[in-house]
């Protein structure tokens, strides 16, 4: 095997449809996208090569009795909120003060600190409730005004 050394740090995105890869491009003053055709595996492998060189340790959870949460975690180093909900969802939020974590883990109710100090105060992500999620990036000018006509679905993709 012969290997070649690629430099990826201007793909933003990659997404597969219709037998074509699409690329989102960083070209600095602009986002471009471009499509190549290719078998579904090639993106798989791509995905596969994605999950690997982003594992991250995960975050120790920790069972809590809450009619919102069965279980919650905090990773110190990255500032980061796990909860478990009952539902099954699996939900991260991000630059989350060691100091708000150790006020949500005293609260006497969880749910009411979640609604009142989290929930929609924090960027957040799911991780793996099984639903498919459309993922929505500009791809006019950089400093195109934020209106629903400069996004364009990019790739839909289903959470592991």
């Amino acid at each position: 095997m012969k290997l070649i050394n690629i430099d990826l740090k201007n793909v933003v995105a990659v997404g597969y449809e219709d037998d074509h890869l699409g690329f989102l491009i960083d070209r600095g003053n602009q986002m471009e996208y471009l499509e190549v055709p290719a078998p579904s595996s090639v993106y798989e492998g791509l995905q596969e090569l994605a999950e690997i060189a982003n594992e991250e340790d995960e975050i120790q959870m920790l069972s809590v009795r809450s009619t919102m949460a069965s279980a919650m975690g905090y990773d110190k180093q990255r500032k980061i909120l796990q909860i478990e909900f009952n539902s099954g969802s699996v939900y991260q939020y991000a630059d989350v003060e060691w100091e708000t974590w150790q006020r949500f883990l005293d609260s006497d109710s969880k749910g009411k600190f979640f609604n009142k100090e989290i929930k929609g105060h924090y960027p957040s992500h799911c991780l793996d409730d099984g639903t498919v999620m459309e993922t929505y990036t500009v791809i006019y000018p950089k400093n195109a005004p934020v209106k629903a006509e400069n996004y364009q679905p990019v790739s839909r993709l289903k959470t592991a």
